[in-house]
C-alpha cells in the first residue's frame, strides 16, 4: 500500500518537459504539495494554475542564488529532477552543457545547509545508457564502442553519466542528509495512459542494440511511487533502477 502524506513537499525541476509533466500531475493526483521551478509559465498545462497544492516559481534553476535555493529547498521532503536538453543542435551542444549535472550539485548542496530532521529523498530521471558502475554491469565491447563515441559527439550523455556520478560517488549510500535514486528509462515514448511496467536493477537488453520501450507517463508513475512509498523507496534506495514497460 502506497505510504502517503499529504503534507509531503516535493520539489520538482525539469517539470514542463516532457516526462516532468507527468511526474508532476502524478504527484497531484496523490495528494502531494508540489512545488515546481520552471523557466517559463507560457505552456504549462491550464489545470496547474488552478490547484491549491501546486507552487510555481519562475526562474532558471542555474541562475538562482546558493541563497535562493537553500528558500527553495528548506521545507521540502522530495526534490525531483526530470532535467534534460532540448532535442535541437543549440539544446544539445550550446550552454548550459552541465545542466543536469549542476542542478544536481546545486540542490545537493543546498539540502546539506539544513537541520534535518531526516534526509531528503532525491529523484534523478537519468537514462539506460548510463550504467552503474557500483555494481560493474557487463557491456558488450560493440556497446562500449558506441557510449565511447557517445561520450564525444553527444554532450547531453555526458551530463547524464555525471550527474548519476555525482550522486553516486559524492553522496554515496550513507549520507545523512541525502537518499537517492537514479531512475533509468529505456527508450522513452508517449502514452496518454498508465499502463504496466516492469522494474530491474540493471538492463535487461542492449540500450544501444536492442533498446525497450517506456512511456513517459509510466516513468513519471514510478518516480512518484518512489516518493510516495517508503517500502518502494527503500528497496531502491541508492540504486539505479531501469524501468520497461510491459507489452
Amino acid at each position: 500500500m502506497t505510504n502517503n502524506k499529504n503534507t509531503m513537499l516535493v520539489l520538482v525541476v525539469g517539470a514542463s518537459g516532457a516526462t516532468g509533466r507527468h511526474l508532476v500531475n502524478q504527484l497531484l493526483l496523490k495528494g502531494n504539495k508540489v512545488r515546481i521551478i520552471v523557466r517559463s509559465k507560457a505552456h504549462l498545462p491550464k489545470s496547474w494554475f488552478e490547484s491549491t497544492n501546486l507552487e510555481i516559481i519562475t526562474a532558471s534553476i542555474l541562475e538562482l542564488t546558493e541563497k535562493q535555493l537553500i528558500q527553495y529547498t528548506s521545507d521540502c521532503d522530495t526534490i525531483a529532477s526530470c532535467l534534460g536538453h532540448v532535442v535541437s543542435f543549440k539544446g544539445i551542444y550550446g550552454e548550459p552543457r552541465r545542466l543536469v549535472t549542476d542542478a544536481t550539485k546545486r540542490l545537493c548542496h543546498a539540502v546539506k545547509n539544513h537541520e534535518l530532521k531526516s534526509p531528503v529523498k532525491f529523484v534523478l530521471m537519468n537514462t539506460s545508457g548510463n550504467s552503474n558502475r557500483d555494481i560493474n554491469e557487463p557491456i558488450s565491447f560493440a556497446q562500449k564502442c558506441v557510449i565511447g563515441l557517445l561520450r564525444l559527439l553527444l554532450p547531453p550523455h555526458v551530463d547524464n553519466e555525471k550527474a548519476a556520478d555525482y550522486l553516486r560517488t559524492q553522496i554515496g549510500q550513507s549520507d545523512k542528509h541525502i537518499e537517492w535514486v537514479a531512475v533509468r528509462p529505456d527508450g522513452l515514448i508517449n502514452e496518454d495512459e498508465v499502463t504496466a511496467y516492469e522494474i530491474y536493477p540493471s538492463p535487461i537488453r542492449s540500450a544501444i542494440f536492442n533498446a525497450g520501450k517506456v512511456s513517459r507517463i509510466n516513468v513519471g508513475h514510478f518516480m512518484s511511487e518512489l516518493i510516495n512509498d517508503n517500502t518502494l523507496w527503500n528497496e531502491w534506495k541508492g540504486q539505479m533502477p531501469v524501468i520497461y514497460s510491459k507489452h
